[in-house]
């Protein structure tokens, strides 16, 4: 799911006005690529604490391009529509690091390893997006 959103990041990216090219693709960019990588190292790490390392780093970058892409709507960059496709999108992969995250935790305390979609505890249920996916910019 990361690398899918990281592929229509981009895309989105190359359409933004030729002023906000360099800087603001670049940053959505950097932030895309760093939260599929981050997943892709904490994977390769075959210890818990590792993997749980990563995980969170991963969704700090997600959280920072979907501040971006508030901004982004904020400033009428993205064409009518595209927005809650893309925060879905973006909130679906917060779902899955949130619920991969819980899971590390829990095999490592050994509590009980079922798998669930909301994640409570990060504010994140199955009924709807996360608050941080509507925040205004800064």
């Amino acid at each position: 799911m990361a690398r899918e959103f990281r592929k229509v990041i981009y895309g989105m990216s190359r359409k933004l006005p030729n002023r906000e090219r360099f800087e603001l693709a670049s940053q959505i960019r950097r932030a895309a690529v760093s939260t599929a990588n981050r997943i892709a190292e904490g994977h390769r790490r075959y210890r818990d604490l590792e993997q749980i390392r990563f995980t969170p780093q991963a969704r700090g970058s997600l959280e920072d391009l979907i501040d971006d892409l508030n901004k982004r709507i904020a400033r009428n960059y993205l064409r009518p529509g595209s927005p809650d496709g893309l925060k879905q999108h973006g909130w679906r992969v917060y779902q899955l690091l949130n619920g991969a995250i819980r899971y590390l935790r829990d095999r490592r305390t050994g509590a009980s390893l079922a798998l669930h979609e909301s994640s409570p505890a990060h504010g994140l249920t199955e009924d709807g997006p996360d608050p941080i996916l509507d925040e205004s910019p800064i």
